[in-house]
């Protein structure tokens, strides 16, 4: 059975950081793109961040240069550092995994990220 795991999430200042994991079981990540996604109620998830199998990463405008993905394959875990971390990056952030070759797509069930003073 195939599970991805988030955690990470909480309660921040603005400024704050948070580093999320998705931590996978049941395939072998590293060969899937991993990407982070969020969402706030009432508007469509969002694209925040991806890694492909081999490193290759790209970021939403709204959060280069202040987040960072990158994987540990042999932990079979992605993770995103979010640095000055902002009021409008509060959502609920999902790991996505997908292998595009057969169509294999799975998702995690979300972390709650609260930018708050």
């Amino acid at each position: 059975q195939v599970q991805l795991v988030e955690s990470g999430g909480g309660l921040v200042q603005p400024g704050g950081s948070l580093r999320l994991s998705c931590a996978a079981s049941g395939i072998i990540f590293s060969r899937y793109t991993v990407a982070w996604y969020r969402q706030v109620p009432g508007e469509q998830r969002e694209l925040v961040a991806v890694i492909g199998s081999g490193g290759t990463t790209n970021y939403a405008d709204s959060v280069k240069g202040r987040f960072t993905i990158s994987r540990d394959n042999a932990k079979n875990t992605v993770y995103l550092q979010m640095n000055s971390l902002k009021p409008g990056d509060t959502a609920v952030y999902y790991c996505n995994a997908v292998q595009y070759i057969n169509s294999r797509n799975y998702w995690g069930q979300g972390t709650q990220v609260t930018v708050s003073s």
